[in-house]
């Protein structure tokens, strides 16, 4: 008894010991998420990043200056002019409101910092809590260690950092921790069967609404795992828990967010979520009657039941595909046709085609985002069969879907990070397991040789004599002893030499996995190796490769580190030398910048929700000039800002977006086509480039006194002279460029400077008409 006292204690005091431990590495593993992300504050400086943030910035600055009431009101006369943008409906809040909040708490703390710079560092610290949550989430699929190797895998994988890098201010930089603790609360659902939990899980799938269109991976990965389950026999009340209140409870929330509304009932992401409650309703239904009906009259009520269910079903799928039949798209959204059609965009919405991370990813993309957990995820899905459970066969539908929407669509490499730090994280740790018990049992150091043979060796006869010699005991005890405590004694020790049983049974298939020693100790070397590499790719990926700004912009040469600041430059001269109302046209690309930045009227941004508008931009600028100024003096634009690489060598200029500029015109004006500006198929701006495309006006805008640089006009991103070098401007005069010619800027000139010759002839022909009646009637009436 002594000793057996002593030995719950000790695993007691263990226990203690490593979730203490435990604590302490979450501890690091969160200050590792955020310090990692630092890199593009300390190497330039507290900036936001790329584009869509800046939108994201600007909202938050109105939340927090006006309130939530005046946020879900506010209409934006800044945008998409002359239509505008109501913001409070359009905009997914999740983002806004959560740094708004964190704002609010800081101030209320009297920790004065400024909205800008709680922006910036939203995404950091979200990135620390995602890798808690995924912790907890691997931890209910595999265990602690394994929960605690994934964690450190997200902490540092270049594709979660890509995305939530400090000032990366984008939905994203929530959605993911929304996604994994949503993903969490419905295992740890799963597993205990609490509706406490199911609660939980509906409030953070409103959450993830709130935060991101992605919400939608979550409403089918969940229902396709819920019907994995039942097919395999897996149904529990448990599964019906887990499900039930999320579906029911959480497209209640969902439909509060403006923006989702009755989308949440309506379009087909949601269907499937809905089929599957209802066919989880039959099974229960299937399941009550069985356990209180004979098997007779069970099969009577079963034919009942399945047959009124088929019933139901039909007609709810009768009246699903009435509801897909009457949309031209099926009831789904471009972006979702895209990811089941990969070829979909292409064909039919250039606009969703022409973002660059929506293209699919090239396999170096994967090395470079996921490094070396590609080859740990095969591992990790073959851990979660030995053995497979809820948990872990939901772990293994989470890998599999993600795999195929990361290969459609190259963003989505963020929704398969995750998953691929969670199947890594087991293989890793299933691994280390096996290796390190191998070395203990054979590591003559630290269990000794004789211990080895004594308690190994022979362990199946040391398991036979326990259960030949402690149930005589037993025996006899009982037999001497018949008072009722001390029958409760011995059903104690009963129980205790069936645990030992147990133990040493398992001990035993434990044994069979022992691999040599030499090899064992490789192995691990090998892993211990293989991490470092992931560390130093992960440690240069943060450092080089996403800590820079798109805003600020920098090259290395024999000359040193060059800085780019072009865009804030030309933003800050349209802030300071333009009016407040006048309209700037560019391409979608640079209109939310142009907004937050300049606090002047764009006509297109990234918003992309007006086809017809964006085309209309894209159309002017494939037009020749007059007719470019025609279309802009009807939008009452002022000025137009083109971006342009050719001298610096930036790649991401509008020459090299100007066929989507062309093909997106083109979807909506039949008069701009495509062939027109190619050469034998061919795009080309040198002197083999088509007439169409010398003339058109982002050409001209973009070479505009070029060749005054370097004498010759060599662009040095296509690498050749431009075909056009002296060009002159009728209808446009430049009003600014840049310092490195990166961003330029053109003012529409007034109608009276085109037409004033004209202006003249007319009114030489109608004094000549004029004199000519005057003489006629003077011939007629000579007397006067």
């Amino acid at each position: 008894m002594a000793a057996a006292a002593e030995t719950s204690s000790d695993k007691t005091l263990r226990n203690a010991f490593g979730s203490v431990l435990s604590f302490f590495i979450l501890l690091l593993i969160g200050v590792l998420a955020f310090s990692i992300r630092l890199f593009s504050v300390i190497k330039y400086e507290s900036v936001i990043h790329e584009f869509d943030p800046y939108f994201n910035y600007r909202v938050t600055q109105f939340l927090t200056k006006n309130g939530i009431y005046d946020f879900w009101n506010w209409f934006d006369d800044r945008t998409w002019y002359p239509l505008g943008r109501v913001i409070g409906g359009t905009v997914y809040p999740g983002l806004t409101l959560t740094a708004g909040t964190l704002w609010r708490i800081l101030n209320s703390l009297n920790i004065p910092l400024s909205v800008e710079t709680v922006c910036v560092f939203t995404a950091p610290i979200f990135s620390a809590f995602a890798s808690w949550a995924t912790y907890l989430l691997t931890k209910e699929v595999k265990g602690a260690g394994a929960g605690l190797t994934a964690a450190v895998l997200l902490a540092m994988v270049p594709s979660y950092i890509s995305r939530s890098v400090a000032g990366s201010y984008d939905n994203e930089a929530v959605a993911i921790f929304a996604l994994i603790i949503t993903f969490y609360l419905y295992i740890k659902t799963l597993n205990t069967g609490s509706l406490f939990y199911a609660t939980l899980n509906a409030i953070a799938y409103f959450y993830m609404v709130c935060s991101w269109g992605g919400y939608t991976f979550i409403i089918n990965l969940i229902p396709m795992h819920v019907l994995l389950c039942i097919v395999t026999g897996r149904y529990s009340s448990r599964l019906y828990i887990a499900y039930a209140p999320l579906v029911v409870l959480g497209t209640l929330l969902a439909s509060l967010v403006p923006v989702v509304g009755f989308n949440a009932v309506l379009t087909s992401e949601h269907f499937a979520s809905f089929l599957v409650f209802i066919i989880i309703h039959v099974v229960a239904l299937v399941y009550y009657i069985k356990g209180i009906l004979s098997a007779k009259m069970f099969k009577v009520a079963v034919t009942l039941v399945v047959s009124i269910g088929l019933l139901v079903c039909c007609a709810v799928i009768a009246v699903l595909i009435a509801l897909v039949a009457s949309s031209p798209t099926m009831g789904w959204s471009g972006r979702s046709l895209s990811l089941l059609d990969p070829t979909y965009a292409s064909k039919y919405i250039p606009i969703i085609a022409s973002v660059s991370e929506h293209q699919p990813p090239t396999w170096p993309s994967y090395f470079m985002d996921i490094n070396v957990l590609a080859f740990l995820v095969p591992a990790g899905i073959i851990a979660c069969f030995l053995p497979l459970s809820d948990a872990s066969s939901f772990a293994v539908l989470y890998i599999v879907t993600s795999v195929y929407f990361s290969g459609v669509m190259v963003r989505l490499m963020l929704v398969f990070a995750p998953a691929a730090c969670i199947m890594s994280g087991i293989a890793l740790s299933q691994a280390f397991d096996v290796f390190t018990r191998s070395i203990k049992f054979q590591l003559p150091g630290i269990l000794g040789k004789s211990e080895f043979d004594a308690g190994d060796t022979s362990s199946s006869s040391v398991v036979a004599e326990n259960d030949a010699a402690k149930p005589d005991k037993s025996g006899e005890k009982l037999k001497e002893r018949s008072s009722r405590k001390n029958k409760k004694k011995e059903k104690e020790l009963v129980e205790k030499a069936s645990v030992e049983k147990t133990s040493t049974k398992s001990k035993i298939e434990k044994r069979l996995l022992v691999l040599p020693l030499e090899a064992s100790v490789i192995a691990l070397l090998l892993l211990v190796f293989l991490g470092a590499f992931y560390v130093v790719h992960c440690v240069w990926a943060a450092a080089e490769a996403y800590s820079a700004p798109s805003i600020v912009l920098t090259s290395h040469s024999h000359d040193g580190l060059h800085v780019f600041d072009d865009f804030r430059e030309a933003y800050a001269w349209l802030r300071h030398n333009t009016e407040v109302d006048d309209k700037v046209a560019s391409w979608w690309d640079y209109g939310y910048q142009t907004t937050a930045m300049a606090n002047r009227t764009v006509i297109v941004d990234n918003n992309t929700w007006n086809n017809t508008h964006i085309a209309t931009v894209g159309t002017a600028m494939s037009s020749p000039e007059k007719a470019a100024w025609e279309i802009f003096n009807s939008l009452d634009v002022k000025y137009v800002l083109v971006v342009f690489g050719g001298l610096v060598g930036y790649p991401s200029d509008d020459i090299n977006k100007f066929l989507w500029m062309v093909r997106i015109g083109g979807g909506v004006f039949p008069h701009i086509k495509e062939p027109d500006y190619l050469r034998d198929g061919q795009y080309r701006i040198d002197s083999q480039a088509t007439p169409t495309m010398l003339n058109c006006l982002m050409y001209k805008l973009s070479y505009y006194r070029f060749v005054d640089v370097d004498g010759k006009g060599f662009d040095r991103v296509r690498r050749t002279e431009i075909g056009k070098k002296y060009i002159k401007l009728t209808h446009f005069e430049e009003v600014f460029t840049t310092h490195h010619w990166m961003v330029r800027i053109y003012k529409l000139k007034p109608p009276r400077n085109r037409i004033r010759g004209k202006t003249k002839k007319s009114k030489t022909k109608t004094s000549a008409t004029s004199s000519s009646r005057k003489s006629v009637a003077t011939k007629k009436n000579p007397w006067h």
